[in-house]
Formats: C-alpha cells, structure tokens, sequence
C-alpha cells in the first residue's frame, strides 16, 4: 500500500494537514511529521519527496524551527512553501529578511520559467495564494528564480539538478488558481510518484493487516453510528467476521432519535452481520457531566466513561483482545500528534485511553484517512450512500454543542432546535451542497417577549459550513427565507429558546464545533 510515498514536515503552519490532502488527491500517499524528525529516521522511511510547510516563525532567528542542511544532500526531492522556502534558501546561503511589502492574500504570480518542471503547464501569470511579511531577496547558490510578483522578488527558485524547489505562495489552499497542478507536477513529475495509492487497494491491505494482526482474537468496537465508526465496523466485519461485537452506547447526547435510528441500521434486523450490544447509559452520563462547564474537561468525562462501558461490555462477553475506534487523521494532528501545529483539541479516541484500560491493543483502522476518504472507503465496502454521506458527528455528541453544563433539559432543547434545523435543510434541497450543519446550545439567556409575556430563554446557534477536507471551512450562504422559517419553527415549537442566531465564522479562525 505504500511503496511509494511523500512526507511533510510541520514547522507550525495552519495548512499543514492541506498539504498532505493536496498530495493525496495525486494518488500519492502522504504522512506529516515534526521539523524534528531525525535525518536517519527520514533516510529509513526513504520517502519519494519531502515537503516543508509553512510556519508563523522568522528562519533567520535563532530559536525559529529549523532543519539540517542534510536533509537537502539526501538526494531525494524537497519542496519548501512559504517558511519551508525561506528556510531552504537561509540553510543553503541565500539571503532571507523582513519584506517592505508584505503580501497576504490573492496575488498575481508572474512565472520567469514556463520551463520548470514544477511549472509544467501553469499559465505564466496565475493567481496564487501568499501569506508573508519575511521575503527571500537573494537565492541560494546553485538556484535560479522561477517566479516573482509585483513585492516579492523570489515567488519560486529552484535547484533543479538537486532537485529543490521553493515557493514562496501556497499551492495547497484552494485561492491558488493552480496549485493542485504544481503540487502534481512535484509529487508525479519531480518525485516520480506513480500515483497507484486508491481506496480499493487501501480497503484491500487493511483488511489483510486487520486479519493478520487480530488472528483468533476477540474484537470489540465502539460503534456511535457516525460516518468514521460505521466505515470502522463494517471493515472490521469483513475482515474478522463473528469474532467481532459492537458496543453501541446511547450516552444521551445523540441527536433527535439517532440512538433508534442506529440500532435499526447495525442491529438484528439490520443489513450487516454484526453482533450488535445497545447499552442505554444516559442518567450515568448525565450525573458525570452534573456542574462540569469548562469543554475540554467535558471532552475528557465522555471519552473516559466510554471507556468504563467498553469495559464492563467486555467482562459481560468474555475475553476482549483488541478495542476498535474510529479515529482518522485529523483526530491525530489536531489532537498534536504528527506534527507541529498547536493542540487545537482533545479527542476521546486519540490517546485518551487511562492507563488501565482492559484492552491488549487498540486498532484504529482509519487514523491515516481524511473526512472525505473515509467516505470513500464506505463507498468501497458497499454501505448506502445515505449512510455514508450522513451529517457529521462529533465523538462527545451533544457535549460540545451545548456551552457550559450539560443537562438532560438542554440535550432536548438542541435535539429538536437540530431536527428542526436538518428537516428545513433537506426540504429546501441545500443538505447536499453544505459540508456540515448542525444547531447548538450556547451558554446566553436574554429577555424576550412571547404571548405578551417577557421571557428570559436560550439562544440557539445555528451552524453551516462549505468546506472539502473539514481542515479549513467557510460558512454557507443559506437563503434568508430558509434561516427565517427555521428561526420561526426553533421560537414556536421549542421550549426555552426565544432567539436564533447565525454563525458566520470560518475555520480558521474557528473550528466547526462549538467546543
């Protein structure tokens, strides 16, 4: 599955997992790691091209992150963006300083070398995306300048008989008219990547490597009836048939009527063989979350009472040797691992597990895949369609859509503000064009007037985003007839809210969920 492959190397930027995303789209497989990842460990690995991204550092400070120049002598293609470009033109004696015109935003790219390789087929001007107050005035030995703008004297240089190449734009943001080509053109020109990396052959090796690892052992998965554990259920089934058990747990902060809905689709009457335990635990969640309002510490009780049921689940069937979570890649660089972007949250599947856990080793068959290839790989394994392209759901549930203290009150206030919500979506024929919506509960009660009556209730959020690979995200423009009906039905048929509110905010600077 990975005979050929590309790494990143994070030296702090927000797109570092758009990088990775961008190089998948090639067919290419591709992993981040840290700037501190050994040169001998990377030799080991011996991928096929090195990327450096961005970061919000100054190469020519002393503390800044930073690389050896052995990393560029390692005879194996490196693509610097941004920081990663400054840097490779500081290590390698060019010349880096604060630009007298910063550039941020779209900008005109004027291409010096229609010739570059990493320019094969790119219009000489093209419209790329920049974000830089430090600009690279001088390349370095052995480079020749590839590109400019208007401000910056060194938009791209490269080494080509050495096989570097540096932008100073970023290729991986959709604003970069042709950045998905440049990328192609390192990744399969430059790197001489074949481009044979495909869901139905990564659907193939793990089911293989699931078989292999799990021989005669029993499996138990948490199966919460989202997108990520679903795909993970059913390729565990596959792969290890009735030595696997599912453990559905109705913790009470699932949407309006899902926990029914799950136990319809993955239960007895259900179309997949799986041995399929629904445990009802919602007072015990409840009585966890009693007085608790600070988010990641909600995030924590969730995940670590999940864990207690799996376990109890497991004495009750006896010998359980491996635990099956869905975590994909985001989970993983969002919670810090794989890279060097800050922890931006804390995910219950993601190294939460206590240290007495009763589980020989934990599979998480989908932690190298992205939203949108897990998707994929449910369309691999036959799941419906309406199945696969069901609404995301985050692992907490409710928890993190409802600011401040969790209460069985609240929980019903945002399951019917939501179904109200999703049902409006769907009959104005919008659900498939928005990546993600969802309404939640914030934490702000005001004064109101209903029936002649003054009120002092809840507002709902409502939440909408367009977006590709849930890494960066931009609120949908849903029609204001739409947003006004809902907003009507939420203050009618709701108890306890008496105002709606739209979040326009992007990712970044915010996340998609509320907490």
């Amino acid at each position: 599955m990975r005979r050929e492959f590309v790494i990143v190397l994070d030296f702090g930027g927000q797109y570092n997992q758009l990088v990775a995303r961008r190089v998948r789209e090639c067919n290419v497989y591709c992993e981040i790691y840290s700037y501190k990842t050994d040169i001998e460990k990377i030799k080991e690995m011996q991928p096929k091209g090195i990327i450096l991204t961005g970061g919000p550092n100054s190469c020519y400070e002393a503390d800044s992150p930073a690389c050896k120049k052995e990393l560029f002598e390692l005879g194996i293609p490196v693509l610097g963006i941004c920081y990663g470009a400054q840097l490779m033109s500081f290590v390698l004696g060019g010349t880096v300083a604060r630009a007298d015109v910063r550039e941020y935003g779209k900008t005109e790219v004027l291409i010096d070398k229609t010739t570059s390789p990493l320019f094969t087929d790119v219009s000489p001007k093209t419209i790329c995306w920049m974000s830089h107050f430090d600009s690279i005035f001088r390349a370095a030995p052995g480079f020749e300048v590839t590109a400019h703008t208007a401000d910056c004297p060194v938009a791209a240089a490269e080494n080509e008989a050495a096989g570097l190449y540096a932008v100073q734009f970023h290729p991986e943001v959709l604003h970069t008219a042709e950045g998905t080509k440049i990328l192609s053109n390192f990744v399969l020109g430059v790197c001489g990547c074949t481009g044979e990396w495909r869901m139905d052959s990564f659907v193939e090796e793990s089911i293989r490597q699931i078989r292999d690892k799990v021989g005669n052992g029993r499996v138990l998965c948490a199966l919460s009836g989202g997108i990520d554990s679903s795909v993970a259920a059913v390729l565990l089934s596959k792969a290890v048939g009735a030595q696997l058990t599912c453990v559905f747990v109705d913790h009470g902060l699932l949407r309006k009527n899902e926990g029914d809905e799950v136990e319809k689709v993955f239960g007895s009457e259900g179309a997949y063989d799986l041995n399929f335990i629904r445990v009802n635990a919602q007072q015990r969640f409840y009585d966890k979350l009693a007085g608790v309002y600070e988010p990641e510490k909600k995030r924590k009780i969730i995940g670590e009472e999940f864990i207690r049921v799996f376990e109890e689940e497991a004495k009750k069937i006896g010998a359980v040797d491996f635990l099956v979570q869905g975590t994909i890649y985001p989970d993983i660089v969002e919670s810090g691992l794989g890279g060097e972007s800050a922890v931006i949250k804390s995910h219950h599947n993601v190294g939460g597990l206590p240290d007495y856990v009763d589980f020989k080793e934990i599979i998480e068959p989908l932690r190298d895949l992205f939203k949108d290839e897990v998707r994929k790989a449910g369309l691999e394994l036959g799941i419906p369609e309406y199945l696969v392209f069901r609404q995301p759901f985050p692992g907490p549930g409710l928890g993190v859509r409802i600011i401040g203290e969790v209460t069985a009150d609240k929980v019903k206030i945002v399951q019917d503000a939501d179904a109200i919500y999703r049902e409006e979506i769907e009959k104005a024929g919008l659900s498939q064009g928005i990546g993600q919506y969802f309404a939640a509960l914030t934490n702000m009660q005001s004064v109101g007037v209903m029936g002649d009556e003054r009120t002092y209730d809840y507002a709902v959020a409502l939440r909408a985003v367009n977006t590709v690979d849930f890494m960066t995200a931009e609120a949908a423009e849903i029609p204001f007839s739409v947003l006004n009906k809902v907003m009507s039905r939420i203050i009618n048929e709701v108890k306890g809210v008496n105002r709606v509110l739209y979040d326009l905010t992007s990712k970044p600077p915010g996340t998609i969920e509320f907490e």
